[in-house]
């Protein structure tokens, strides 16, 4: 069995546009000052290192000449060449300093927009995301964020101005051949990184995929540890890691060939200018021309030159790469929520809790519908129940009355106001529920408890945890309600959880109360637990109950019952016993095979 990941923006036809350098703009204005001061120290670190090889060309000029005062004079001038040289570092080393705010504060800002990006996006992405990769593109994006600001300000443009300047003065000072031969150079070294780096991009790209998809597996095995014991499939795993372990092998190999052909280009068109400045200026220092001095100069100039020259293919190079690396995460951030709140949406005001469902439709795709023409209404403090055999739609009712999804046709309404009139903030802080899956947070059974409303008092997280029958529980335990829950609460009970989830709902405080099959995976003992506190805490309040077990929802005062998609019968559960219809026939069906049950104990 190969599991995929299901997470691919735009299905890797990403492509590099101006788009991701303009998301950059924001991050970097917000510290104008800083970018500024930056900037000055990143000319003047250029200016120094342009006049080094004039004062070093004097030197040698004046030790050649063996004039009498050479103790002098060149000891001035080795000495300015010290104090420019470290002017150089320390300039730059300034800038650096001042901008590296400018880069940490941006890598802050995208990655607490990514984050809140991802709590914005629908519910259906996040059913098929894949954890691991998507954390692993995230990881890299913010990374490469650093690098791409860093060295997008700091070195492109330096080195550009910088070879115009060496172009510019060689041309004033010596033959045209020089400038000649250094602007050619310079053409054809950047002409074949961009097309070599566009080459190589693809397999950068590659290694990135298969990286995602490698940790993805791992991410997916290892929170699924208890099932690959049950079925005792660890080999299996293992070869299906080696297996995208192997890809991202086979695309880290290609990655490093290519760069190997990159280097080699780079290091033959430089070491053939290098060449030829040589031989140009050797010739004319034999013919008299150039002073020794000249010679040393355009020899500094050339290093000096090609120096930062390779530095921009190893930027240009790591940039692409960059870019590979936050196309995925930019691409999520341009992914626009399914669910948005209207234009000039209101917060939701409960008064009485009214819920009603008013003729509708939906289907989580086009080709398969869901639920078909469901109107029924739960009245203000009345205890609904909705009941019907598996896949019948009734969980499907709690994702729109929290609208994970929006309906297709027909209306949701609480206190007669449209659910998509309203904020979702609003509408869920109304709603609390005890989902049929408790999955807590790896933390202490008091801080799950807490998140129903983080703002609360200890006694009122303490009064929670007694309507939720937990404090006998946390009693036993050393730790108390210190205790840590584990990865997703799995330290704990099915019986357990569930208490902790009444418990934070109890905190919350919301008007309306939904229970989604809050007891179907429970023993008799712990569903009785349960269901007491459950009574306890939907007294005198709108309570609408999925039920899969009939037996627990006897004293609702209505039962809708499903199938199908949509509503067959409705009524109290003495009636539809009496009517002898869906639900009797369920009713006595697990009657049944709870009677067989009681007789194998």
């Amino acid at each position: 069995m190969r599991r995929r990941s299901s997470y691919h923006p735009d299905n890797d036809d990403i492509r590099f546009n101006l788009e991701t350098l303009k998301s950059l703009v924001p991050y970097l204005l917000e510290y104008r000052l800083r970018i500024a001061l930056a900037l000055g120290c990143l000319v003047a670190a250029k200016l120094a290192s342009v006049g080094m090889p004039f004062i070093l060309k004097h030197v040698v000029d004046a030790l050649d000449a063996g004039q009498g005062k050479v103790v002098a004079l060149p000891l001035g001038l080795l000495l300015a060449y010290g104090t420019v040289r470290f002017a150089n570092v320390l300039f730059g080393e300034i800038r650096d300093t001042i901008f590296g705010r400018v880069t940490e504060r941006a890598m802050r800002r995208i990655g607490l927009t990514v984050f809140r990006h991802l709590h914005d996006l629908e519910l259906d992405f996040h059913l098929n995301r894949s954890t691991g990769g998507l954390s692993r593109d995230i990881e890299r994006g913010v990374s490469g964020v650093s690098f791409l600001m860093r060295f997008m300000v700091f070195n492109i443009v330096p080195t550009l101005f910088e070879i115009a300047l060496v172009v510019g003065l060689l041309l004033f000072n010596y033959s045209a051949w020089f400038a000649l031969i250094t602007l050619l150079a310079v053409i054809v070294y950047v002409a074949y990184s961009v097309v070599a780096t566009d080459w190589r991009t693809g397999y950068v790209r590659a290694a990135n995929r298969a990286d995602s998809e490698s940790n993805s597996r791992a991410i997916d095995s290892l929170l699924n540890y208890e099932t690959v014991k049950y079925f005792t499939n660890e080999r299996h795993e293992a070869d299906n890691y080696d297996r995208d372990l192997a890809a991202w092998e086979q695309a880290r190999r290609k990655n490093r060939l290519t760069l190997f052909a990159l280097n080699g280009g780079q290091a033959l068109i430089i070491a053939l200018a290098m060449t030829a400045m040589m031989v140009l200026a050797g010739r004319n220092v034999v013919a008299g021309s150039m002073t020794l001095g000249d010679f040393v100069l355009i020899n500094a100039f050339m290093m000096q030159l090609f120096m930062p020259l390779n530095f921009l293919g190893f930027v240009y190079r790591e940039m692409k790469g960059s870019l590979a690396n936050i196309e995925r995460m930019f691409a999520l951030l341009r992914r626009q929520p399914a669910i948005r709140d209207g234009a000039g949406a209101q917060a939701l005001r409960v008064g009485e809790g009214r819920i009603e469902f008013r003729n509708v439709d939906f289907g989580y795709r086009p080709e398969r519908q869901i639920l078909d023409g469901i109107s029924f209404e739960v009245r203000p403090r009345q205890k609904v129940a909705v009941v019907g055999a598996s896949g019948s739609g009734k969980s499907t009712l709690v994702k729109l009355l929290f609208r994970f999804y929006d309906i297709e046709h027909g209306a949701i309404l609480i206190d007669g106001q449209d659910i998509r009139s309203v904020t979702q903030d609003s509408l869920r802080r109304a709603i609390g529920i005890v989902p049929q899956d408790t999955v807590l947070f790896n933390a202490s059974i008091y801080d799950n408890i807490l998140y129903g409303r983080i703002d609360a008092a200890p006694e009122e997280v303490q009064e929670a945890i007694r309507l939720a029958h937990l404090d006998d529980f946390i009693a036993q335990l050393p730790d108390g309600h210190h205790t840590l829950v584990g990865e997703r609460g799995l330290k704990l009970s099915g019986g357990e959880k569930q208490r902790v989830a009444i418990a934070r709902t109890i905190l919350k405080r919301p008007p309306i109360l939904v229970f989604d099959e809050a007891t179907s995976s429970l023993d008799s003992r712990s569903e009785r637990s349960i269901l007491r506190a459950i009574r306890e805490v939907s007294r005198g309040q709108t309570s609408l109950v999925i039920a899969h077990r009939l037996s627990t929802i006897v004293d609702a005062d209505h039962i809708l019952v499903m199938q199908d998609g949509r509503l067959v019968e409705q009524g109290s559960h003495g009636e539809l016993l009496e009517r002898n219809g869906t639900y009797a026939h369920l009713w006595r069906i697990q009657q049944q095979q709870r009677e067989v049950a009681a007789s194998e104990l």
